[in-house]
């Protein structure tokens, strides 16, 4: 058994010999990218499990270990690994846990020390956790090197693509499930490439994104365009089903079309928040040339997957961060970048101008920045786009299935009702006055107008 070793404050330290020995447990968000990061990260020696339990049972050990009023998503992922640990078969003492942290205002940055503390409350405090970070915590049996990080860009683009396109086929596909089939072909087909150390250049990422967009181009579709609903909100209700109840699949089965803006915007946005703070509060002019540069990177990379989509006639593509960034002026400023800040806006932004006017918001109940990035933003941007439908959908331990989904059914009803109402013929013909720094704005009627 390897030897506990703990730094100068008592934190319990990831060493060399526990990457061989231990398994190391990451929880679930996106399974197409994930799927990925666990190849990635065993191709450099780490032994990674994916956990995929969920249900009640993970909620119920949350609860027992998190209070009910911390962020949802923290009991969630939290209640995972200690149901996993507990009732998955592992061996406590040769187990460690994997955890993003951001570094930021979020409590996102105090998962991994609630986690300590579950686990110390458990009598398993000698389960060591691993602080996925920029240096915020270091251990000698892990390193984020610059070659891992690279690597997992392109898995982040590679999952991105996949998620987009199988997104604009599912709901159409003739063969149910054909879709589905496609995906998992395909991580499988990246996995490959990953052991044979392909499909990490530039150059052959291009081609990968060319042939993924005409295999799935490929699969037999039929029907008239459905509804589409975008799905934005805190990142990890947004992503996981464990989440957000599979809120995927429900609006699937209502008939819809689900629009769900990738991983990648999220990550520049984090970067471009460190440039930001020099800009705003000062700083190293070194630190903002790295992320700097790190993030012209990653905005080179979408470029691609942007021009691969465009390229190949049949999907739509998402616009660029740059774009993002544009939308939101005159809404937000750099300096609202808690949770997920000033991007959640401009995420519901570019799928009003795209054509996406049906949202869902997701939140954890309580999120503070995401109530007032998120929810908060709904009536102004309502005032501005006249035709926009959004509703935000609390996430909790005690929020019902059932009601989450019956909200979101009166939403459908609406952008159904407004569909029909398109379609008819106009009684009066409306002025647009165009604002340059918010987009369209529908006036009333003129006979209404002049009526009053």
């Amino acid at each position: 058994m390897a030897k506990l070793v703990y730094d100068e404050n008592g934190r319990l330290l990831f060493t060399k010999e526990m990457k061989q020995e231990y398994t190391i447990l990451m929880p679930q968000m996106l399974p197409i990218h994930f799927g990925m990061f666990r190849k990635l990260l065993e191709l450099e020696g780490y032994h990674v499990d994916q956990l995929n339990n969920e249900g009640r049972s993970v909620v119920d050990e949350g609860l027992k270990y998190v209070h009910n009023d911390t962020c949802y998503p923290a009991l969630l992922v939290i209640g995972q690994f200690m149901d996993a640990i507990q009732h998955g078969g592992y061996d406590p003492h040769k187990v460690a846990l994997f955890i993003t942290q951001t570094g930021g205002g979020c409590r996102a940055s105090n998962y991994i020390h609630l986690l300590r503390k579950a686990l110390a409350k458990a009598g398993m405090d000698y389960v060591p956790v691993i602080s996925v970070s920029f240096g915020l915590e270091k251990n000698p049996g892990f390193q984020l090197t610059v070659s891992l990080i690279r690597k997992l860009v392109y898995g982040m683009m590679y999952g991105d693509l996949i998620m987009w396109v199988a997104n604009q086929v599912r709901p159409y596909e003739v063969n149910a499930g054909a879709t589905d089939l496609r995906v998992e072909n395909w991580v499988q087909r990246m996995v490959d490439r990953f052991q044979q150390g392909k499909g990490m250049s530039r150059r052959q990422m291009r081609a990968i994104f060319d042939e993924i967009c005409a295999d799935f181009a490929a699969i037999p579709v039929a029907g008239e365009p459905k509804v589409r609903v975008g799905i934005v909100g805190e990142i990890y209700v947004k992503f996981s089903a464990l989440g957000n109840n599979h809120l995927e699949q429900f609006l699937l089965s209502e008939g819809v079309e689900p629009v769900v803006p990738g991983l990648t915007d999220f990550m520049i946005f984090k970067i471009y928040n460190r440039v930001a703070d020099v800009k705003l509060y000062g700083g190293k002019w070194a630190k903002k040339a790295l992320c700097k540069f790190f993030m012209g990177y990653i905005q080179s990379c979408q470029k691609d997957m942007i021009d691969a989509l465009n390229k190949s006639g049949r999907f739509r593509a998402p616009g660029t961060f740059d774009d993002l960034h544009r939308l939101v002026h005159g809404y937000l400023g750099d300096g609202n970048k808690m949770g997920e800040g000033w991007l959640l806006t401009a995420e519901m932004l570019e799928l009003i101008h795209s054509g996406t006017n049906n949202i869902v918001c997701t939140q954890p109940f309580g999120c503070l920045p995401n109530h007032i990035v998120g929810k908060g933003m709904i009536r102004k941007l309502k005032d501005d786009y006249p035709h926009s439908n959004v509703v935000a959908i609390d996430y909790d331990p005690s929020a019902t299935k059932i009601n989450q989904e019956n909200r979101i059914k009166l939403m459908l009803a609406n952008a159904k009702g407004l569909v029909h109402a398109q379609a008819q013929p106009e009684p009066a013909p409306v002025h647009v006055v165009p604002d340059v720094e918010r987009g369209p704005k529908t006036a009333a009627p003129a006979q209404e107008r002049e009526s009053a």
